[in-house]
């Protein structure tokens, strides 16, 4: 079973930057695509972005070119740079598995983007 521990979100003003990172317990993180999921409130929880486990990596429409994500296999971390915030980017943000999200989902990291 993997664990995730995801942090770094916050208040930020519209423009503004936030740095997201995901820690994954367990052995075989490198085996899997990873991806980065949100949540605003009274949504469905949607696929932001996704990272191949040699780095490749693919986004939603909504944040191309905003966002960026990265990984370190090494260190079982997923990171998520997020660049020119909207307040529509105000979410719960969380990291699992891709395309199926195969393990129990962590307390994710709230963004705030208002002024």
């Amino acid at each position: 079973q993997v664990q995730f521990v995801e942090s770094g979100g916050g208040l930020v003003q519209p423009g503004g930057s936030l740095r997201l990172s995901c820690a994954a317990s367990g052995s075989i993180f490198s085996n899997y695509v990873m991806a980065w999921y949100r949540q605003a409130p009274e949504k469905q929880r949607e696929l932001v972005a996704s990272i191949y486990s040699g780095g490749g990596s693919t986004y939603a429409d909504s944040v191309k070119g905003r966002f960026t994500i990265s990984r370190d296999n090494a260190k079982n971390t997923v990171n998520l740079q997020m660049n020119s915030l909207k307040p529509e980017d105000t979410a719960v943000y969380y990291c699992n598995t891709c395309p199926r999200p195969f393990f129990s989902w962590g307390q994710g990291t709230q963004v705030t983007v208002s002024s």
